[in-house]
């Protein structure tokens, strides 16, 4: 990030608790003193341009704060334009997918749980940090007993980064 702290604080003030940034500065006809500054992406991010350069909300929200600027930022929430800091914080790669919603393809509409074709049992998985593959919770009746283990192994396993839902 080519911006520093002392120049993101000459161009914006930054809300802690609503993670909105406003203009302090105009510095053209669409950004002017007092604006609300930037968009949300196709991808659900605020980003916001300063000096002609691009820059995601929440890595700025950061580095207004903490005056640096982590390699990962986490939305503890899991809604990419939250950027309260309270709903940021550092993570590794590992538990930044740890703490990622259920995947589009997913059919149980439960994290962690799927269907087994050839018996129509409801089977809990999860991907247990320094393993290369899945780990194999059990096979259940219902979806509901296989979330159980889901939710159970993500709390044991992801700690304050397990996500439930």
């Amino acid at each position: 990030m080519a911006i520093t702290q002392k120049r993101l604080k000459e161009l914006l003030e930054y809300d802690e608790n609503t993670g909105v940034f406003t203009r302090r500065v105009t510095t053209s006809s669409r950004s002017q003193k007092g604006m609300v500054a930037g968009h949300v992406s196709n991808a659900g991010y605020v980003q916001i341009t300063l000096d002609s350069r691009p820059h995601l909300a929440h890595r700025l929200a950061w580095l207004y704060v903490h005056g640096n600027v982590p390699k990962i930022i986490d939305h503890i929430d899991g809604n990419p334009a939250n950027n309260s800091i309270s709903n940021l914080r550092p993570a590794s790669p590992s538990q930044n997918i740890q703490n990622s919603k259920k995947s589009m393809r997913n059919t149980s509409g439960l994290k962690g749980v799927h269907q087994r074709r050839k018996d129509g049992k409801w089977i809990a998985t999860i991907k247990i940090p320094g393993r290369r593959w899945q780990a194999f919770l059990g096979s259940f009746d219902c979806p509901a007993a296989a979330h159980l283990a889901y939710q159970v192994a993500a709390a044991k396993h992801h700690g304050e980064f397990a996500r439930m839902d």
